[in-house]
């Protein structure tokens, strides 16, 4: 599967899709250019994040209107407001939506070192809605690993972000958080952001993975020029996916 991230938390001068019109553009553009399934951050006017439940829905139903029958999803992460900071407050917000089939994402992800993520992925799953473990360190990995949630989750998203996953590169820091995962049943899916969406993202590849690429994960192609549209980034990602190790064997 190869995952189109649209937006992420970007702020608008960097030229993301903000509103609904140009989220769903992106999305259509983007599924027409190789994409899977999509992961959108829905924004309130003026463009800031929001976990509201009309917001939510409204950029559901266009995103849906535009790709029928493609998977969507969202971001749970704790510094969409509201802006009090307080884990009850972002779970409140989380329990007024409502499953796919009446409209609400197919699936969301949590990241798993934030506070009350347990929770949130509860009221997912309560709700119908997929869950996605946000892993971003060998340390989250094994809390992860030490739960009962690897069997209930949708898959486990393995993010090589700089200065905060440890390694000296994104490939490394990736399978750092894979070997600390260990075997487990949920599908994976590696990226990595910035310096290390590239790399990761071919790496993935190489290997079997899914993965994903987007604006919100790079502002730039493999040569490092700048992109403003999600389906360039989606389309050489698609266009130059390498063989698996198996394959070059056969």
């Amino acid at each position: 599967m190869l995952k189109v991230c649209l937006n992420g938390s970007r702020p608008r001068w960097e030229r993301v899709p903000v509103t609904v019109t140009e989220i769903a553009s992106e999305a259509r553009a983007s599924v027409a250019a190789g994409a899977d399934a999509i992961h959108v951050h829905p924004r309130a006017a003026g463009g800031a994040e929001t976990l509201d439940v009309d917001l939510v829905l409204a950029t559901l139903a266009a995103i849906r209107e535009a790709t029928p029958g493609t998977p969507v999803g969202v971001s749970t992460h704790d510094g969409i407001v509201p802006p009090s900071g307080d884990p009850a407050d972002r779970l409140a917000a989380i329990r007024r939506w409502v499953g796919p089939d009446e409209g609400g994402p197919d699936f969301a992800s949590v990241n798993w070192h934030e506070e009350g993520a347990a929770d949130v992925a509860g009221t997912l799953l309560a709700r119908g809605i997929g869950v996605e473990a946000g892993i971003f360190t060998p340390t989250s990995a094994s809390r992860f690993i030490g739960t009962h949630w690897p069997d209930q989750v949708l898959r486990v998203l393995v993010e090589a972000i700089p200065q905060v996953t440890p390694g000296a590169d994104g490939v490394w820091a990736a399978e750092r958080v894979l070997t600390a995962l260990g075997r487990q049943h949920a599908p994976v899916l590696v990226h990595g952001e910035d310096r290390w969406a590239w790399p990761v993202l071919r790496w993935a590849q190489l290997h079997g993975h899914d993965t994903r690429i987007g604006l919100e994960d790079t502002l730039v192609d493999e040569g490092g020029l700048r992109v403003f549209h999600n389906a360039g980034l989606v389309a050489a990602a698609a266009r130059r996916r390498p063989l698996t190790p198996a394959q070059g064997l056969a």
